[in-house]
């Protein structure tokens, strides 16, 4: 199978607005040892983009400066952190078995080698993305989805958003029969949450509002709670007896609200802060109560596989909003910044 020499991508050469995309013809990259060559099919958009084009992360020590997701990046960068596609090269000391295969990419960058390591960087951050036709990947971050029912397209939407979502479960130990509550359900991750957690055997209540009611309720969750009420009242009337884990990427108000709804031994897990960075809550409620708030930043390469064999199987149904090609990347971060979809955006190389 013949590779160009060139390819289009569309990369950024530094932090602002849709205008820094610039969509360019630059060398196939070639798989160095331990690598492979994946030609894009699908590549999933996600917040992450928009906020490592705009250098919005902070540093610890500043949280104002213009920062990616870990730190300076490398200008120029090609961004793109979901990729499906095919394996179509392999560097040295890579079997060939997997050219032809049809691939999803695990994006994280991890700091150790073992299964529960911590994502420390993310492909289309710390190394070039699938905004692209090819991409290189470490062999052992590419999972062979071959005989997935899903198409590239729904294949795309899974590593960021739903290796989030599990990596949320999994940290939140949720558990058959137990009661979940969800953030931002009608966003990327929170669609994710809705899914996994209702396949898991959870009672899933959901917050959203509007017109994405109807598409979270179809996505799995039992009941779905309005942003624009009283979201504890309504809480406390969907579930009496509390919440065993909340999944939440909003942050805010939403966890002083929140922490004195949960059970004994309830879990809220953090993944996000849509609704805001500063909180404060009654800490009270915290220990008298055996909770825990727990932080979670993407998946171990130990979910990432319980992810994989989701897709296998086809147990979770990835909802895709739009398609764009790639030339129309401003256009479909635009969209995606305006959050006015449900489920997630893609583009085709």
């Amino acid at each position: 199978m013949g590779v160009s020499d060139f390819m289009r991508a569309v990369r950024i050469t530094r932090h602002g607005g849709p205008e820094v995309l610039e969509l360019t013809e630059v060398a196939v990259p070639a798989p160095q040892a331990g690598e492979v060559l994946v030609q894009v099919g699908a590549v999933a958009l996600n917040n992450t983009d928009l906020w490592t084009r705009e250098g919005a992360y902070g540093r610890p020590d500043d949280p104002k400066a213009l920062s990616g997701w870990r730190g300076p990046i490398d200008f120029p960068r090609i961004q793109g952190a979901d990729v499906a596609g095919r394996v179509v090269a392999v560097g040295t000391g890579v079997t060939g078995g997997l050219v032809g295969r049809r691939v999803v990419v695990d994006p994280a960058i991890y700091d150790t080698e073992g299964p529960d390591a911590h994502p420390v960087g993310l492909m289309g951050s710390e190394r070039d993305g699938g905004y692209a036709e090819y991409v290189t990947a470490p062999v052992e971050r590419v999972h062979d989805v071959t005989e997935s029912p899903l198409t590239d397209e729904q294949l795309a939407t899974l590593p960021t958003a739903y290796g989030t979502a599990l990596g949320m479960i999994e940290r939140g130990r949720l558990r058959k029969g137990e009661t979940a509550l969800v953030s931002g359900a009608s966003g990327g991750v929170g669609l994710a949450l809705v899914q996994i957690a209702r396949a898991r055997g959870a009672r899933v209540l959901a917050i959203s509002s509007g017109p994405k009611i109807d598409a979270v309720r179809e996505a799995g969750a039992h009941e779905v709670i309005d942003r624009a009420g009283d979201i504890a009242e309504q809480i406390r009337a969907a579930a009496p007896e509390g919440i065993d884990v909340a999944l939440d990427v909003v942050a805010g108000e939403l966890v002083s609200e929140g922490l004195p709804l949960l059970r004994e031994g309830g879990r809220w897990v953090i993944a996000g802060a849509l609704g805001g960075y500063e909180l404060t809550f009654d800490v009270r409620r915290l220990y008298l109560h055996n909770a825990q708030v727990i932080g979670s930043a993407m998946h171990t390469p130990t979910h990432f596989d319980l992810l994989m064999n989701l897709a296998r199987r086809a147990e979770v149904q990835p909802v895709v909003a739009a398609t764009f090609p790639l030339n129309q990347a401003a256009q479909a971060q635009e969209e995606l910044s305006l959050r006015g979809h449900v489920g997630k955006i893609v583009m085709h190389p």
